[in-house]
């Protein structure tokens, strides 16, 4: 199993390019099963979450190919409509076909999906909804078996909670439904809205787009498109979060700050300098450390709850007493013993954990959790004294385009490295 050995200590100078969102990738790829015509993704991460997500797609008979920074997915007139445990458990987001194949298809069996172990993501959301659509769905035998033999129709739908994925699938089901789907308390997350776009310009009807309310008029088929993904802006608020740890210097490229406006707050309240331009930011080399923060994970466009477990870890290099609250997910915390392991001074009641700083952090062999933990990990390992081994690194490869080498190129010493069964 792969690891990584960090040798802590290291400045990071230079600039390190951002790569498109594995979270808008995700169901972009999926809504090119909407149409028989080619659909040309521009900027996808080649991440373990994507090549997932496309050996999903081919179970369903479609291909995908990449040439120079291009996928090319082309779903045909074929009718499979099986998406099999063994590709589905592994990933959480592969639960995004089902709208799709109902829509297009008229059927669907998508195994009920897996991912990372941060609390329940439950998928009845989506189930409920696509019932409200006309689509007749039971669960049978770890499967989630749909059918829609009339095709999905229009109806109003209001989700009890925001869900981004579920927001997702509504979409891409609506765009071929009967009539108009008017989907309430949709998420706002920039992922959905590169989604929408996406739809827009394969020919669906949407009005409301990066609003709570989103309008669908259906239409009878959708047409091929060519669309670039959004900057991935979780990848670049961690090498943000990087630079302010061990930056001397460092200018992240080819972002979106205008979708990191709650990161970005929280670090100047905490007296953190830094320059946002149109598509970058920079950050010089911190004169004083940061001061701590209070801050709670929302819905975008709050707080990430994807970047908390970075945040977490430079609270442990910050003046006094942080209080992080994660609000999104129960069981987030798991990177928190992994950090005391180092040395990090971290208590949690419930869902705060009390972070105290700033705290020296020493190499050890820690374990990753999740993706966001493997990250917290990552970095803790740029500041720690010795080297720092964090195992179950393929956590990290689900998000992460190729984390050791933009690191190293800034500067980091991280070694990929594979010990054999025994060790």
């Amino acid at each position: 199993m792969e690891k990584f050995r960090i040798r802590g200590g290291r400045r990071l100078r230079g600039e390190v390019r951002i790569s498109g969102a594995k979270n808008a990738a995700l169901p972009c790829l999926a809504a090119t099963l909407l149409t028989s015509e080619p659909v040309d993704l521009y900027g996808l991460p080649r991440v373990r979450d994507i090549i997932t997500m496309e050996k999903v797609l081919a179970a369903l008979g479609e291909s995908c190919e990449q040439h120079d920074g291009v996928t090319r997915a082309i779903a045909g007139r074929g009718d499979a409509f099986h998406a099999p445990y063994e590709l589905v458990r592994t990933m959480r987001a592969s639960v995004l076909v089902l709208g799709p194949l109902l829509a297009r298809r008229r059927r669907a069996r998508v195994a009920l999906p897996g991912g990372c172990a941060i609390g329940a993501r439950p998928v009845d959301f989506h189930l409920q909804a696509l019932a409200r659509l006309g689509a007749d769905l039971r669960v049978e035998s770890g499967d989630v078996v749909g059918e829609a033999p009339q095709g999905l129709r229009g109806a109003e739908i209001d989700f009890p909670r925001v869900t981004v994925t579920g927001t997702e699938n509504l979409l891409m089901a609506a765009a071929l439904a009967r009539g108009r789907t008017i989907l309430r308390n949709c998420a706002l997350e920039p992922e959905v809205t590169d989604l929408a776009q996406l739809l827009t310009a394969m020919g669906a009807r949407i009005v409301g787009i990066a609003t709570s309310t989103i309008e669908v008029e259906g239409v009878d088929a959708l047409r091929g498109a060519a669309h670039t993904i959004v900057p991935d802006r979780i990848e670049a608020g961690t090498y943000v979060i990087a630079a302010v740890l061990a930056g001397a210097g460092v200018k992240i490229s080819g972002c979106r700050p205008d979708q990191l406006g709650a990161l970005l707050a929280v670090l100047r309240e905490v007296g953190v300098s830094l320059s946002v331009l149109a598509d970058t930011i920079e950050v010089p080399e911190q004169a004083v450390p940061p001061r701590a923060a209070s801050l709670v994970t929302a819905e975008y466009p709050g707080f990430a709850t994807d970047l908390q477990a970075q945040f977490l870890t430079l609270a442990t290099q910050a003046e006094g007493t942080s209080a992080i609250t994660e609000a999104i997910f129960e069981n987030r915390f798991q990177h928190v013993l992994e950090l005391k392991r180092l040395g990090a001074s971290i208590e949690v009641e419930g869902r705060t954990a009390q972070v105290h700083g700033p705290t020296p952090l020493d190499g050890a062999a820690v374990m990753a959790s999740d993706l966001r933990a493997s990250a917290s990990l990552v970095l803790a390992g740029l500041v720690a004294k010795g080297d720092t081994v964090v195992d179950r690194i393929y956590h990290l490869d689900r998000g992460y385009e190729a984390m050791e080498i933009k690191l190293n190129g800034l500067g980091a010493e991280i070694e990929r490295f594979n010990p054999g069964p025994y060790l």
